[in-house]
């Protein structure tokens, strides 16, 4: 790691929290030196400087550090699968269930679950907490509204209940909206809540070094009721489950013993 880098990365954790160190250096570098070059800096000492004075481009920068590719229903199998087999083994004790969308981007995740669980609940019956680390994302988040594109998997009959077309694009209704509780939060610096009964952390694990993953599983796995479900990715299968008390519970679904 170079001095430049090394001297960006403290810094920044002294004012932001974020530990960059914990994200797969030539990733991140990459994109961060692909940013403050399009700004116009020549190193990351330059950039740190501009960012440690203006707001605007400190939440840019955070914006960019983030990885906000998100879609409802993503791999919509998996979705199947959560709302068919997972869902119902949850639910059928009759608690009020606990979920959390952890890293939730832009809040299509969160709201494919409220979707999903309006279908098997009312909603008093189970609470949805989604927090992300990038504040604009929640922004979009909360205001709700997206483009064709990310209903792509959304099947016809969900999406004329919970959508109301907006020119080119779509909002969510209220009713869905009002099913999410959105709230900022650093995964790898924060405390979690605990006793959930699903935790859903998809497509954001590949971005973090082994130890950063090892430090998270962990936490999640703390997170969760017994039985509790964490459904992750499909490029982040836990090929070590035990370690952190889980067990493979489908393809993608992890149980805690």
């Amino acid at each position: 790691m170079s001095k430049d880098y090394y001297d960006f990365i403290e810094s920044v954790n002294k004012k932001t929290g974020i530990d960059l160190s914990l994200y797969k250096e030539a990733q991140m570098k990459r994109r961060l030196t692909s940013l403050y070059e399009k700004k116009g800096y020549s190193s990351f000492s330059d950039f740190y400087s501009s960012l440690n004075k203006n707001e605007k481009l400190l939440k840019e920068f955070l914006d960019r550090m983030t990885i906000n590719v998100s879609e409802f229903y993503r791999n919509a199998k998996r979705w199947e699968v959560l709302e068919k087999r997972i869902l119902p083994e949850l639910i059928k004790d009759k608690h009020k269930v606990k979920v959390w969308s952890a890293a939730c981007s832009t809040g299509e995740e969160p709201y494919s679950l409220a979707m999903i669980l309006l279908n098997l609940l009312p909603p008093a019956a189970f609470s949805i907490v989604a927090t992300d680390i990038d504040e604009l994302a929640l922004e979009k988040a909360h205001a709700g509204l997206y483009s064709e594109r990310a209903l792509a998997e959304v099947p016809l009959t969900m999406k004329k209940r919970h959508f109301i077309e907006q020119g080119a694009y779509y909002k969510v209704s209220d009713t869905i909206r009002n099913c999410v509780k959105f709230k900022q939060q650093n995964l790898l610096k924060d405390s979690f809540e605990s006793q959930f009964d699903l935790i859903v952390c998809r497509n954001v694990m590949i971005y973090f070094t082994e130890e950063a993953k090892d430090l998270l599983y962990q936490k999640f796995s703390n997170a969760l009721r017994k039985d509790g479900i964490l459904f992750v990715g499909s490029t982040e299968q836990i090929f070590n489950a035990s370690k952190y008390n889980l067990v493979s519970e489908d393809t993608f679904f992890y149980r805690k013993m």
